[in-house]
């Protein structure tokens, strides 16, 4: 049996969300079957179109709306705890090649659950799954048990000259 290895794709750079879901799109055509939580997220993004391709990808979003400029809803840590509750049998089942935890550090952030339980979900993970953490702020605490830490840097961004999210491009 081959062994499921963690990675993190994290830092202030543009890519870690489509990182994933390039590592995601090759697993799909290789026939792997994969699963994509997205903590936070709510709006239905480009990437997430990829599901209605695809019977061997999943994708479920455990957000409530934007609440980055604001403090998060009760409403919000429900659907973060409901989220984390469910990647954890879908993480120990053994039923994905490999489970894509979108924006979890986010959710950590905003103290949506905490490092300890995202820890213990991965320490039951069945042991071929491999399994991608994503989002800005990765916690020392999961840097250390992951496999693969790659850290976006951002060195210029047309963001800051004025140029919004393009379709197709930026989302």
């Amino acid at each position: 049996m081959k062994k499921g290895y963690i990675h993190i794709y994290t830092g202030n750079g543009k890519g870690k969300t489509t990182a994933a879901f390039g590592l995601a799109a090759r697993a799909v055509l290789s026939g792997k079957k994969v699963f994509i939580a997205q903590f936070v997220k709510d709006m239905k993004y480009n990437e997430t179109k990829l599901e209605s391709y695809f019977d061997n990808l999943v994708i479920k979003q455990y957000g409530k709306g934007c609440f980055i400029n604001e403090l998060p809803k009760d409403e919000d840590i429900q659907a973060a705890k409901q989220g984390l509750n469910e990647c954890n049998e879908i993480l120990s089942n053994g039923d994905y090649d490999l489970i894509i935890l979108d924006e979890i550090f986010i959710a950590l952030y905003f103290k949506l659950f905490n490092v300890t339980d995202v820890i213990k979900i991965l320490e039951s993970k069945a042991s071929n799954t491999e399994v991608v953490l994503t989002g800005r702020y990765a916690p020392q605490e999961l840097i250390d048990i992951a496999d693969l830490v790659t850290d976006m840097v951002e060195v210029k961004h047309y963001y800051s000259q004025g140029v919004l999210s393009r379709d197709g491009i930026d989302h």
